[in-house]
Order: structure tokens, then C-alpha cells, then sequence
């Protein structure tokens, strides 16, 4: 009953639980701006009913992921009070400006979207839908530039044992943020693309509206296989960041408790001794460890037993190795589904392109469990970069021990704990069931499809007019 653990794990599921959906909205944002500036100027009929099936999915999404998040605040006041006071004099604007502006924009346009399809004319309405995507990817990006302090704390001064902004461009140029954000991005993208490729994968197994889920597919598997290669380079550059800003993150992440050597070799497994600080075994590859550090094949690193003797010198004595199995662990957990994710998705291309998609019954199952690869690897890649921050919360400055509340007791935590797991638990159950029921609908009969019709047959039919 350590109200510290309590806090944490709190913090760790409603945090974790939330981002499922962040990364969905902003990827099924941008594949439905996609899907419907291809109805619009190419006429077809198909990509607006296309818009409207996965439409319905990201708005369910949404709407859940604003209760996640909001349930999310609620324990920085309950859990976090001394960590709020500390760092909300420098969170404050970012926050401000993810509300009013982002989120403001988000919602604002979601409805113009939502209502405006009988209404606006076909361009204005477009633009909707496009300004709905940039809303998410705002959204994130002010997010980001706060945790991103947590974790390279810049742009402040410390006023009465708290910290203050002095400098708001060194926020928003925090180079922590810009090594994370188009990683997240990324991600992001991948993770709605995969997520609609395997739905689509689905409906084709079981011979569901062919065309409609084949192009379906299409755009979503090529959003998704570009941005999963290209993820392998954001994720390159940002840990070749982190092995200089947060040196003792990356030794853990390779089990790497004496220095290196030179060059370095990149550890495949290890069997890791955490209560002798060494590994009892070990399968290296040589050399590969320095070239992705520094782009080179030579160079070496720091091993967690020199940082620690370092850290204690310079903040006092303390344990600063973070848990290695589980850094270790989830860092090759990352990889390796980012890497399957760009075999599935460049393979899917090529089944695409030959026209023998519906014909490949086993790719269409591994697709199909293949949604959950993204979100496998973006859980992995927030454990490792907030675990690997302990014992700091905000890095360098002030302990994970020190941000609690001290006025709640463990009791009451984990009545917040077990509360939050009930609420989150019943959101997954609504959630899974609007998505089954939506995916398993035969919605095509020609009633529907009449209904689905634009009034708007010309190009600039109604231009611009709200009706």
C-alpha cells in the first residue's frame, strides 16, 4: 500500500488506456480527408460512402477519447498536487492553447462535418474535414511540447520552489520535442491506416462490399506502410537524441551496465542480473549498437554503473537506474512490431497491385490481427519513455517521489485506482460494442445508398451556400 506505487499505476493505465485512442483520431482524421477529397474531385460515389463508414468509426473514437482524457485529468489534482504546482506555471500556456484553440478547432469542425453534408457545398465542405485533421495534429503537437519538458526541461526559471516560464519560443523549440513529434505523428498515422486495413481485411475475407472495402484498403495499407518505413528513421533520430539528453535511458534500454566498448555492439537478449547489476547472458551483434548512436561504426557508451556514480555526484545520493528488464523488453517489443508493420504494409502493396488480395486468406487474417501491432508498439514506446525518465518526473529537477499529493492516503488511491479501472472498463465494453456493431452492419441495400446521395452533383453545385 505505497501511495507512490498506487499513484504511479494509476497514472500508468488511465495514461495508457487514453493514448489508444489519441493516435486512432488523428490517423483516421487524415485517411477520411484522404477518402473524401478523392469523392470530390473524382465524383465516384463510392468514396462518399467510404467517408461515411469509417466517418461513424472516428467519431466514435473521438468522443470516447474526450472522456478518457478528461477522467485523465482529474488525477493530477487527486494524485499529483505537489507535481501540478511545480510545473503548471509552464504547462499553462500549452494546455490553454491544446484547449481553446486545438480541441475548440477539432469539435467546431467535427459538427461542421458531421451536419454539413446536405448543407455545404462539396469544396467548403472538404475543408471541413481537412481542418478536423489539422485540429488532431495541433492537438498533439502542444501536448507533446509539455511532456516534453518533463523530459528536457527548458525555457524556465525556478521562482519560490517552483518553475516558471521565461522563454515560450524554448518550449516550442525544445529539441526533445522536435526528435518526438514526428515520431508520434507518425505513429499516429499508422496506427489509424493499420486500423482500417484490417477492418477492410475483414469485409474482404468474408466477400463484404468488395470494391468499396478493397479500395478501402488501398489507400489505408499505402498511409500505412509509408509511414511505418518511415517511422524506422524518426525512431533512429530520436534515439540517437536520447543517448545524449538521457544517457542512462538508452544504457538501460540495452542492458548495458559497464561502458561499451568501442564500437558497440547491440545486445538481441540478455538474461539480466538487476541484483548484481550485470548480465549473466547475453546474444550481441557487433558494431550495430554505434552505428545507430551515431551513425558511425565506432564510438561507445556509457554503461548504467559509471552513470550512476555520475548522478550521484551531481544530485546526491539516490537510485537513478530505472527498472532495465522492463526498459529492455519493451524496446525490442517496439521494434519488432514496428517492423512487422512495415512487411505486412509493403506486402499488402504488392497483393494490392496484382489484383490478389481476396484470394490471400492468410495475409487477410495476419492484417487482421495486425491492427493490434500499433498499438502494441505505441504502449511499448510510452513505457519506455516515461519509465526510463525514473526517478525523475520532470528530468534533472524533481523526483517521481517527491510530485505526489501528501495529504492523500493510500487507501484513498486506490479507491481512485479501482474507480477509474471500473469507469475505463466499462468505456472498452461501449467502445467494442459500437465498433462491432457498426463494422458488422450490412448497410448497402438500396434504401441506404438513396439516403447517401449528394445533392451536390456538380462541381460547383450550391457553391458555398449553407442552406
Amino acid at each position: 500500500m505505497d501511495p507512490l506505487i498506487i499513484a504511479r499505476l494509476q497514472f500508468a493505465s488511465t495514461t495508457i488506456f487514453h493514448y489508444f485512442f489519441v493516435p486512432v483520431s488523428i490517423g483516421l482524421a487524415l485517411i477520411i480527408a484522404i477518402m473524401q477529397t478523392l469523392y470530390v474531385f473524382k465524383g465516384d460515389e463510392m468514396y462518399k460512402r467510404m467517408t461515411k463508414f469509417w466517418g461513424v468509426l472516428f467519431l466514435i473514437n473521438f468522443a470516447i477519447g474526450v472522456v478518457t482524457g478528461i477522467l485523465q485529468e482529474f488525477q493530477f489534482g487527486m494524485n499529483w498536487s505537489n507535481y501540478s504546482r511545480f510545473v503548471g506555471d509552464v504547462f499553462g500556456p500549452s494546455l490553454a492553447i491544446e484547449g481553446l484553440l486545438a480541441f475548440f478547432m477539432e469539435s467546431t469542425f467535427i459538427g461542421l462535418w458531421v451536419f454539413g453534408w446536405n448543407r455545404l457545398s462539396k469544396k467548403v465542405h472538404l475543408l471541413t474535414v481537412w481542418l478536423v485533421s489539422l485540429g488532431t495534429i495541433f492537438s498533439a503537437f502542444w501536448i507533446l511540447t509539455a511532456n516534453s519538458f518533463m523530459q528536457n526541461p527548458v525555457g524556465f526559471e525556478m521562482v519560490d520552489g517552483r518553475a516558471q516560464m521565461n522563454d515560450f519560443l524554448a518550449i516550442v523549440t525544445n529539441p526533445h520535442f522536435w526528435a518526438q513529434f514526428p515520431h508520434v505523428l507518425l505513429t499516429s498515422f499508422a496506427t489509424g491506416a493499420f486500423l482500417i486495413a484490417g477492418i477492410s481485411a475483414w469485409k474482404i475475407a468474408r466477400r463484404h462490399d468488395l470494391e468499396m472495402f478493397k479500395k478501402s484498403f488501398n489507400i489505408a495499407i499505402t498511409v500505412g506502410a509509408f509511414s511505418a518505413f518511415a517511422i524506422l528513421f524518426t525512431g533512429h533520430w530520436q534515439a540517437q537524441y536520447i543517448v545524449q539528453s538521457q544517457p542512462m535511458k538508452m544504457a538501460a534500454a540495452e542492458a548495458l551496465w559497464e561502458n561499451s566498448g568501442d564500437p558497440a555492439p547491440f545486445t538481441v537478449y540478455a538474461n539480466i542480473n538487476t541484483e548484481e547489476r550485470k548480465n549473466d547472458f547475453s546474444i550481441d551483434i557487433p558494431v550495430l549498437l554505434s552505428f545507430l548512436s551515431f551513425n558511425e561504426f565506432s564510438g561507445s557508451l556509457e554503461g548504467m554503473n559509471d552513470l550512476q556514480a555520475q548522478y550521484e555526484e551531481k544530485y546526491g545520493p539516490g537510485d537513478y537506474i530505472p527498472p532495465v528488464k522492463t526498459l529492455f523488453w519493451a524496446f525490442r517489443i517496439m521494434t519488432g512490431a514496428g517492423g512487422v508493420m512495415v512487411l505486412l504494409g509493403f506486402y499488402g502493396i504488392y497483393l494490392a497491385r496484382l489484383e490478389k488480395l481476396q484470394h490471400h486468406k492468410f495475409y487477410l487474417k495476419l492484417i487482421t490481427f495486425g491492427m493490434a501491432l500499433p498499438f502494441i508498439a505505441n504502449t511499448a514506446g510510452w513505457i519506455l519513455t516515461e519509465i526510463g525518465r525514473q526517478p525523475w518526473v520532470v528530468y534533472g529537477i524533481m523526483r517521481t517521489e517527491d510530485a505526489i499529493s501528501p495529504s492523500v492516503t493510500a487507501g484513498e488511491m486506490l479507491f481512485s485506482l479501482l474507480t477509474f479501472v471500473t469507469l475505463y472498463t466499462i468505456l472498452a465494453i461501449i467502445t467494442i460494442y459500437l465498433f462491432i456493431r457498426h463494422i458488422k452492419k450490412e448497410d448497402h441495400d438500396e434504401k441506404e445508398r438513396e439516403s447517401m446521395t449528394d445533392p451536390f452533383d456538380q462541381e460547383d453545385g450550391g457553391a458555398g451556400v449553407v442552406s
